[in-house]
């Protein structure tokens, strides 16, 4: 009787999500993996032509390549420099300071400014005619770049805008931080270990569990970026990926696929085409992390 009484409360609470996940993400899951073996505009009824949709991405796509370049630089550099400006923001606010609660909200803020407004922010900072960090160059005898015109520029300055809304781990961070074992800072620092070494020894491994964290959820965040180059694209009233395929992200050029030239069948079969490489990549987090997180028992 208790059994059953357990099981009819588990799915009393856990059955609309199970529901829901069924309906909203496993169903078009499959729906999406039959799509990308076929030939699929929206308008004609979809046509089967088995891996066509993969050899061709891999093989003759002009865009696929170039898409995979630019989301894999803006990985290597985006991943890494979050990782480590949300910590250090971390620690400094972790610090008892007056006015301490008002700079983490400060600072926790960007991260949930809606991309609309952020952009329209820094389409003005980083516009090469009148935008403000360009007057501020040539205030001291300077001449800034084209920043989100220029091929050479443009993901470089995606990429430092992408930094702005590093708020979530941080706040992770912070919680973590808060949860360090003070005894054992105090007994480095008595045994003579100086700031870096506390550091180095005792807060970093206490903390590589949620370094793990941040970092397989950066890997994948950075992986599937979207709105920040689709949203400065529309804001400069470009086409967005440019200039010459500059920005053109993973995301972005599956979108244009699917939504720009309705090739679903091709845009379907990119999604699992990083669906894949995501797993591949969160496995392989896992198994590095066997050498370098520390979990406390």
């Amino acid at each position: 009787m208790k059994a059953r009484t357990e099981t009819f409360w588990f799915w009393l609470f856990a059955g609309p999500a199970v529901v829901g996940f069924l309906i909203f993400a496993f169903i078009p899951m499959l729906w999406s993996l039959y799509l990308s073996l076929c030939r699929y505009d929206v308008i004609h009824p979809p046509e089967f032509i088995g891996l066509s949709n993969y050899f061709y991405l891999l093989r003759n796509d002009p865009a696929f390549w170039p898409s995979v370049k630019v989301t894999a630089v803006f990985a290597l550099v985006n991943v890494p420099a979050s990782l480590v400006s949300a910590l250090a923001v971390a620690i400094l606010l972790n610090q008892k300071v007056f006015l301490q609660g008002a700079f983490r909200t400060v600072f926790f803020l960007p991260s949930i400014l809606p991309a609309a407004a952020s952009t329209a922010v820094f389409v003005f900072i980083f516009d090469p005619d009148n935008g403000l960090l360009n007057s501020l160059l040539a205030g001291v005898g300077i001449t800034g770049p084209a920043w989100l015109t220029s091929s050479e520029w443009a993901l470089p300055t995606l990429i430092l805008i992408s930094l702005w809304g590093f708020g979530s781990a941080m706040l992770i961070f912070l919680g973590s931080l808060q949860g360090i074992s003070q005894e054992l800072n105090e007994a480095a620092a008595i045994d003579g270990a100086g700031t870096w070494s506390r550091f180095r020894n005792v807060t970093l491994p206490q903390i590589s569990p949620v370094i793990f964290f941040n970092l397989v959820m950066g890997v994948i965040g950075a992986l599937k970026v979207f709105d920040l180059a689709f949203a400065f694209g529309a804001a400069q009233g470009k086409e967005p990926g440019g200039p010459a395929r500059a920005t053109l992200f993973y995301v972005l050029n599956l979108y244009d696929k699917g939504f720009n030239y309705f090739h679903m069948g091709l845009a379907s079969a990119m999604a699992w085409l990083l669906f894949i490489v995501v797993v591949a990549l969160t496995v392989f987090n896992f198994w590095a992390a066997k050498k370098w997180v520390h979990y406390n028992n």
